[in-house]
């Protein structure tokens, strides 16, 4: 199959370019092998090349050897090559010398030494709706943290296109797979995840039952503050099994080290009320259709549950966002207040502009969602937070246009970078 581009690549390039090495991180399958081949002129597979236990402990620097840039792929299978590209790095004093890919950060304990200044990093997710040309990218997400508004376009997307896209996901093996073939793969790789890749990435045993069970909670409580505490309770209520919170923590450390799990941070701003800002982020699981695949739910039964539906439709929302707003050099936050005033997601770039969006399935919940922003919008103190540049409700079945409150109503299916 023929490389489809990905909008990380122009990050890609640009990072690569700045230093003697860049970083990709990612979840397995995401991509990131494939994007890093388009720019590598050498390859070194370190979790399969037989050579690689034979030099590590004798000559690991030969393991560098090769035309530059010299990708090292799952290089955290032997974290010491860390710090000999480090070295190599400093030695040659040339950009774009080494790519590692990874799908796993390495343990604490490995004795690895800041890469600061000589490494780049990026971020790199399962595709999005633009990429895999489920969305036209009309309305740019650049253009609404500068205050753009929306022109109408006939977007609309139908309720069973969108459940199926939930299913599917975003990795691009799936692309050309139907949707029972995508629902099998995903629980595949939720149950090697559990059986294998949880116990591999740091050699300590875990328990695959245990692990299922941690997932299908994340994935019941998707896109919500759930705490360690209420995860707990969840799982011996739903599914009858004790854990312990200490294991419940343990094991989510690990899934954040996979990237399977992606925290949404709480946003921070100066209010004009004596409202606190709630500090828990929101738990989302890299795609949503890991979501989906660890609870077993099918077509016919999301369908039969738009409420929940909903909560999925959003964390697929803010997986858009986040590969929208990292092209856009942002960050995607969640606002929450002591008088449980919510929006969805806040997406702010570095340089402090930001917009704020809500997310919902359908048209129903229109109104009250803009509602909901201008309330918002009224509660910032502008005099130490800029205002937001604009206010925008992402929704699935609905067309794109702008209100006259002027709150923007976007169809995801028109959404891009």
């Amino acid at each position: 199959m023929a490389y489809i581009q990905r909008i990380t690549d122009i990050e890609l390039q640009r990072k690569l370019q700045a230093t003697g090495a860049l970083l990709i991180r990612g979840a397995k399958a995401c991509g990131k092998t494939e994007s890093a081949r388009q720019f590598a002129a050498s390859v070194l597979s370190v979790d399969t090349d037989p050579q690689v236990p034979l030099f590590i402990d004798t000559a690991p620097e030969r393991l560098l050897l090769g035309n530059a840039p010299r990708l090292l792929d799952e290089w955290q299978e032997q974290p010491v090559l860390w710090n000999f590209v480090r070295h190599e790095v400093d030695k040659r004093a040339l950009p774009a010398q080494f790519i590692l890919t990874g799908s796993a950060n390495p343990v604490e304990s490995a004795k690895m030494h800041s890469g600061a200044g000589r490494f780049t990093m990026l971020d790199m997710r399962t595709m999005s709706w633009q990429e895999m040309d489920f969305s036209s990218g009309k309305i740019s997400l650049n253009a609404l943290l500068n205050g753009g508004r929306v022109d109408v376009f006939d977007e609309a997307t139908d309720l069973e296109f969108i459940v199926e896209r939930i299913i599917c996901g975003g990795f691009p093996v799936l692309l050309k797979k139907s949707v029972a073939q995508a629902s099998d793969i995903n629980r595949a790789y939720i149950n090697l995840l559990a059986e294998v890749d949880m116990s591999r990435v740091s050699d300590i045993k875990r328990d695959p039952v245990k692990v299922r069970n941690l997932l299908r909670s994340l994935a019941r409580n998707t896109a919500t503050t759930i705490e360690a505490t209420s995860i707990e309770a969840d799982i011996f209520e739903k599914d009858n099994v004790q854990i312990s919170r200490p294991t419940i923590y343990d094991y989510l450390d690990t899934l954040e080290r996979l990237m399977i799990v992606e925290n949404q941070p709480a946003w921070n701003a100066h209010l004009r009320s004596s409202a606190l800002l709630r500090k828990a982020p929101k738990r989302h699981l890299t795609d949503v259709a890991l979501a989906v695949a660890a609870l077993g739910a099918t077509k016919k039964s999301l369908l039969a549950d738009l409420k929940f539906t909903g909560f999925l439709f959003e964390s697929l929302a803010v997986h858009e966002l986040r590969v929208y707003a990292q092209a856009n050099d942002a960050s995607v936050y969640h606002y929450r207040d002591s008088n449980n005033l919510e929006v969805d997601a806040i997406v702010q770039q570095y340089s402090g502009e930001y917009a704020a969006f809500e997310i919902k399935l359908g048209i129903g919940q229109i109104d009250a969602a803009a509602a909901n922003l201008l309330k918002f919008a009224s509660t910032i103190d502008t005099s130490k937070t800029q205002p937001p540049k604009s206010l925008n409700i992402i929704t699935g079945t609905g067309v794109s246009f702008t209100r006259n409150d002027g709150v923007n109503v976007i169809s995801l299916a028109s959404l891009g970078v």
